[in-house]
């Protein structure tokens, strides 16, 4: 895995559910962006064959290389959904998501609840690394509802000892979501205390945020989140004029209209929320957002977003 991290750089975009589909990632591609993850995919969802899981592993010649994130909390349903997806993708690890926080998430007691619960989250990297021939890696966070240094560098070692490959830890805890600070001293000492390569996560909004995380920590590398919405340049450092972010929102949504495939109510908001992305900094903003909102069909939009 370390010769993996040589070869493609350490900056990865994460796999941001609702967000970082094949447009985004293409989009990212074409700045910069070495390696992406697929969104994260619900084991239970994609073994039940519902559709717009399936539609996340939507992929493309020049979509590579890729990894693909999996949840869920049973390990047995973890395997058989991890064996699905390789029948429909090739990525080139696939990841345990341990720190999602959303609520609906812990009510299935997956995600950031394996904090709560790291036994189980053993169970499924052993299950996973012992069945199948692919590196397994774990995003996780640094506690539940509270930061214990003991407690979490035993949760990483014992992750490591259960067959992880990598680590990508977000230096927050489930309780503060993305909210308050990230904690890089935890991830200083969870990456001192395992032999893998362990990536940091969490307010990686821009590139000197980046590079703290990389020399307060050690890390081996970052995964880009929220720093990359509306913002492709992230990677290549550029700083793009008004007219090139315009031009770069307007072939965003063009990907978006040709590969998206769900309803046409549901394709028009994620267009809009993408072109709201790229126009968060331009000086009539609020106007700008008016005028999307009140789009209410795809041409409509496409439109107004020819003359912004």
């Amino acid at each position: 895995m370390k010769k993996f991290w040589q070869e493609f750089g350490n900056t990865f975009l994460a796999p941001l559910s609702g967000c970082s589909d094949l447009s985004f990632r293409l989009i990212a591609r074409e700045h910069g962006a070495k390696f992406c993850f697929y969104e994260m995919v619900d084991a239970n969802a994609l073994l039940h064959q519902q559709d717009p899981k399936r539609d996340i592993l939507k992929t493309h010649p020049d979509d590579k290389p890729i990894a693909a994130q999996l949840l869920g909390s049973n390990p047995d349903q973890m395997l058989e959904a991890a064996k699905l997806l390789l029948t429909m993708v090739e990525p080139v690890f696939l990841d345990i998501n341990a720190a999602c926080p959303a609520k609906k998430i812990l009510k299935k007691k997956c995600g950031a609840y394996f904090a709560k619960n790291p036994t189980n989250l053993f169970k499924i990297i052993e299950k996973l690394s012992s069945n199948l021939s692919l590196p397994i890696t774990v995003k996780l966070r640094i506690g539940f509802d509270r930061y214990d240094e003991k407690e979490f560098i035993a949760n990483v070692k014992n992750c490591e000892k259960a067959g992880a490959s990598a680590l990508f830890v977000h230096g927050r805890t489930m309780k503060q979501g993305y909210s308050g600070t990230v904690n890089y001293e935890a991830i200083k000492k969870a990456k001192a205390a395992v032999k893998i390569p362990l990536f940091g996560s969490g307010d990686i909004l821009n590139r000197e945020l980046m590079h703290k995380m990389l020399n307060e920590t050690g890390c081996d590398g970052v995964l880009v989140a929220r720093g990359a919405l509306g913002n492709p340049w992230f990677f290549s450092g550029e700083t793009p004029d008004p007219e090139e972010k315009k031009n770069v929102m307007r072939r965003h949504l063009a990907y978006l209209e040709k590969y998206k495939k769900t309803r046409p109510t549901g394709k028009l908001g994620q267009m809009k929320k993408t072109a709201m992305w790229y126009l968060k900094e331009f000086r009539n903003t609020h106007e700008l957002r008016r005028q999307i909102t009140n789009c209410r069909t795809i041409p409509e939009l496409l439109a107004l977003a020819k003359i912004i």
